[in-house]
């Protein structure tokens, strides 16, 4: 029974709460309830507690967890009876309280772990820090008070773990004072500075310029392997029990017992994407977490088809995923289907039905979707007409929409008794014909785990709402119940994911298809050339946060750049080609070929190419101009430019137009290269060249979020760049590269990177423009 709010006032009163602590704790109704109550215990035990025993029982009731409310009344009577006596002994048994169920407590083991009995005398204390102190006495007297005193603190904890600390500490405070003396004037003034200048920090604005996207870093490593050893801290294969929120039930240790032995004890993680769509960059966290996480504790990753709505599930979505799984360098331990369960998860409804925990309902999707519904009326129906009615729904006696099943509960987020199975006259890709009752990802995905004994099933935070009736379902059928982590979704702007909104672009003749390069599909950035190790670079790099992320592309561009500057071979091509003659070209002795070095300026790499030369080469159309500008570097009528690894400098003769004026060719003389012409600039060219074509790929929407209806008040559709996409047919390039494949990334010299296209053939190869340098090309 609830304790009424005016004695729920004064038991915190007779805690000796300052009266705003009071205010500030009532307004949190079942944290003060829980204080009041074990209050009311507290003062009758004994009306004249000391202090510190109400300081005790505070703590206890405020960080005792709810998946540990057995300990309560345990943990209170010692508390009362003087068994535990400190912060360090109650933070211990809270720690053990959390750790494991009532249901394995063992006392002896409490005990020695919470110091229970264990006294230490005042000598006891003062002999240790003598003696600690006194070990580092020179370093003391040298440091004085700048000595940072946290040190001698932990090394005395550590042999008098379940002392008194402010005991430790005062005659600590003693021995220091004892030997260097009162504090000088300078190290008072040393000490005012230091607050003024922390209390500075606190009230500045500093966070306030610090990008959104830049906060996102705090917790990230360059590996995910790393990331998932070091931050992801979850609990041990086995100890589900010790997490915050998990259901202990009475039986819950013998299964936990029989998943051990099934599984050896080692971390089994899942991947369950829907085969409806193909994935996008978002997935990318997903694979990269679950697989990441069992790669990192030696464990298994499961790849499982959520493959639960065959109306919108194709074979090419299920080849997709499978092949950007294996390009993002995972290997499922197994591949497995939902669907390959649907007679167990059958089975289950009906046990469910029979404990009176799921029953069938005729109200139309529009009565039910929602928050604010009523109770169905058809939900205290009989046991006996509701198991009737599911096999008549599996027998196919009624229409698609007019009964479902549903289960018996409320979500965190208000959702009243989800749907379990619904009716669809779609054969499944699988199964055929077999089933025409299909069950809800809701339904389904917990069930499936428990099948597959996953030890920790990874989401986002979208699902957190969801995870009640997960522990509930499992616990309802008495069967395994996995621990449910969830992580913050990755975004992404200028872009959306939505398969819906990604199918509408394509019907629109907007974009090519779900491998576009212009899309945040992980087909779609492959096919841009962006490389697997750098995705997985990027999501290590995010962390794990909880927080919802929108990333602004450009830090994805950042970390791809980053891995193609070190592993794309550079290469020179020409986008806009202008044709140069060097009228002395016989006179430079300049061979018809020359190395060049696949990696320069990295003398650790060996490798190179051969480029051909000419007394014909092209150049960029923007590397010439017929008028001097300020700050234009290159060449022009009276002004010398450079040739890349040629080491010869071109002098301007002559233009050549075309009938309408347009400059097609440019006549000039070559020198070789010394320390009296050098040049201002060096350019790149081709010799020779075979001819490609180079599609330049932009952000194809406008803003940030293209589905703001605000900014975006005509859709999304809208808001995409017409010019988004550049083909030039005409680009040339080293004759060297006729032999590229599909995938190959080069470094473009002074424009950009760029891989080949699956569209490639031997006749005619295609480059994508992946990422621009940092560089503008015009600097030089």
């Amino acid at each position: 029974m609830a304790i009424e709010k005016d004695e729920v006032k004064r038991l915190l009163s007779f805690l000796e709460l300052s009266m705003p602590k009071i205010e500030e704790t009532m307004k949190n109704e079942v944290i003060s309830q829980t204080i009041a109550s074990i209050a009311l215990k507290g003062e009758q035990f004994d009306k004249n507690l000391p202090k510190s025993v109400k300081k005790l029982i505070y703590t206890l009731a405020t960080h005792l967890q709810p998946r540990a409310k057995t300990y309560q009344e345990y943990l209170m009577n010692l508390i009362f009876e003087k068994k535990i006596i400190n912060d360090a002994q109650l933070n211990a048994a809270l720690d053990y309280a959390h750790s494991k169920p009532k249901e394995i407590f063992n006392e002896e083991e409490f005990n020695e772990k919470c110091g229970i009995g264990i006294v230490y005398t005042t000598e006891m204390i003062h002999d240790v820090v003598n003696e600690v102190f006194e070990s580092f006495r020179n370093e003391i007297i040298s440091e004085r008070y700048a000595y940072n005193t946290g040190k001698l603190m932990g090394l005395i904890r550590n042999k008098l773990k379940f002392a008194d600390a402010s005991e430790i500490k005062k005659y600590m405070d003693t021995k220091i004072l004892e030997l260097l003396g009162p504090k000088t004037e300078e190290e008072l003034k040393g000490i005012k500075k230091k607050k003024k200048v922390v209390q500075e920090k606190c009230n500045g604005n500093d966070k306030a310029n610090v990008p959104k996207e830049k906060v996102v870093e705090d917790d990230s490593s360059e590996s995910i392997e790393e990331l998932m050893k070091t931050r992801a801290h979850f609990h041990k294969p086995g100890e589900n029990y010790s997490t915050d929120g998990y259901v202990v039930t009475p039986n819950t240790m013998n299964l936990l017992k029989k998943h051990l032995k099934e599984t050896g004890g080692i971390v089994q993680t899942r991947f369950p994407p829907e085969p409806n769509g193909v994935l996008h960059i978002g997935h990318a966290k997903a694979i990269n977490i679950n697989f990441g996480y069992a790669k990192a504790h030696n464990g298994k990753c499961n790849l499982r088809f959520d493959d639960t709505n065959p109306e919108k599930e194709e074979e090419r979505f299920f080849h997709g995923i499978e092949d950007v799984v294996s390009w993002l360098g995972y290997k499922p331990d197994k591949i497995t289907y939902s669907s390959s369960n649907f007679q167990q998860l059958f089975d289950w409804a009906v046990v469910l039905i029979k404990k009176g925990f799921a029953y069938v309902c005729h109200q139309k999707v529009e009565e039910i979707r929602g928050f604010e519904v009523k109770m169905s009326p058809y939900r205290d129906r009989p046991i006996e007409e509701s198991l009737q009615l599911f096999y008549d729904m599996k027998h196919g006696k009624f229409p698609e929409g007019a009964a479902t099943l549903r289960l018996k509960l409320t979500l965190e987020e208000g959702k009243v008794d989800p749907v379990a199975y619904r009716i669809k006259y779609v054969p499944h890709h699988r199964t055929g014909d077999e089933w025409c009752i299909y069950p809800t990802y809701d339904y389904t995905h917990c069930l499936c785990d428990s099948i597959e004994n996953i030890t920790h099933s990874l989401c986002t935070k979208e699902f957190q709402s969801r995870r009640s009736s997960y522990y509930w379902l499992c616990n309802a059928l008495d069967i395994y119940c996995p621990v449910q982590w969830e992580y913050g979704r990755l975004n992404v702007g200028y872009t959306v994911v939505s398969k819906r909104k990604i199918a509408a672009l394509i019907n629109n003749k907007i974009v090519s298809d779900w491998d576009d390069p212009r899309l945040f599909t992980l087909a779609g950035l492959r096919r841009r050339g962006v490389p697997a190790e750098a995705i997985n670079k990027f999501v290590a790099k995010l962390g794990l946060t909880g927080a919802q992320m929108v990333i602004d592309p450009v830090y994805l561009d950042a970390v791809v750049r980053d891995y193609l500057n070190i592993n794309a071979p550079r290469t020179m091509a020409v986008l806009e080609p202008l044709k140069i003659t060097i009228e002395n070209f016989s006179e430079l002795d300049l061979g018809d070929s020359v190395t060049v070095q696949d990696f320069p300026g990295d003398n650790s790499r060996k490798e190179s190419h051969n480029v051909a030369v000419s007394n014909v080469i092209y150049i960029e159309n923007t590397d010439f101009k017929l008028e001097q500008e300020k700050g234009y570097r290159r060449l022009t009528p009276d002004q010398t430019v450079g040739l890349r690894y040629l080491g010869i400098v071109l002098k301007f003769v002559k233009e050549i137009k075309n009938s309408v004026g347009k400059v097609t060719e440019i006549v000039v003389r070559g020198e070789k290269l010394t320390n009296d012409n050098k040049p201002k600039a060096f350019i790149h060219w081709v010799a020779k060249p075979k001819i490609v074509e180079v599609r330049l790929y932009n952000r194809l929407f406008k803003h940030k979020n293209p589905e703001d209806t605000e900014q975006v008040p005509n859709g999304f559709l809208s808001d995409c760049d017409p010019n988004s996409l550049i083909v030039i047919r005409n680009a040339m390039v080293d004759k060297y590269l006729e032999q590229v494949k599909v995938y190959d990334k080069f470094q473009f010299e002074r424009i950009g990177f760029f891989s080949v296209d699956p569209d490639s053939s031997k006749n005619k190869i295609i480059f994508n423009r992946t990422v621009a340098l940092k560089e503008d090309a015009g600097k030089n």
